[in-house]
């Protein structure tokens, strides 16, 4: 019987990361530059949290009710409780607890260090890959 894959055989490596201190400008910006949907918050280097575009969305919105948009900072929108794993906590653990929190990310980390990051997107990705092992002539 083959051992679960850890999440670091389907995460993808060294994400893009932001500083809780630069604006949502900033984020919106590397999110749409590099099509991603997730951004790590760092600050001074440490890990803090995760901001979706989902959280963008909310916070310009917001933002343009009270005419705050160009002070607001990553830090003050992203979420603080990210859901973070080490890179070799077993796959199923991780997919699970995802669904039952319902969020489409985890941070992946070894040793308290951002290596990685799981998203939705890699899992459909990999789910995809096993079903075409599993049915060639499909």
């Amino acid at each position: 019987m083959k051992p679960m894959p850890h999440v670091v055989a389907i995460m993808t490596p060294l994400p893009h990361t932001i500083e809780a201190s630069h604006s949502i400008h900033e984020a919106r910006a590397i999110m749409e530059t590099e099509g991603i949907r997730h951004l790590p918050v760092t600050s001074e280097g440490r890990l803090v949290g995760i901001i979706s575009e989902r959280d963008l969305k909310l916070a310009f919105a917001l933002a343009a009710t009270t005419e705050s948009e160009e002070s607001l900072n990553v830090g003050d929108v992203c979420n603080l409780e990210a859901y973070v794993v080490e890179y070799d906590t077993p796959i199923d653990q991780v997919l699970t607890h995802l669904g039952e929190l319902r969020i489409g990310s985890a941070l992946v980390t070894r040793n308290g260090k951002l290596v990685g990051i799981l998203t939705n997107t890699d899992v459909y990705r990999n789910y995809a890959e096993l079903l075409k092992m599993a049915y060639p002539d499909a």
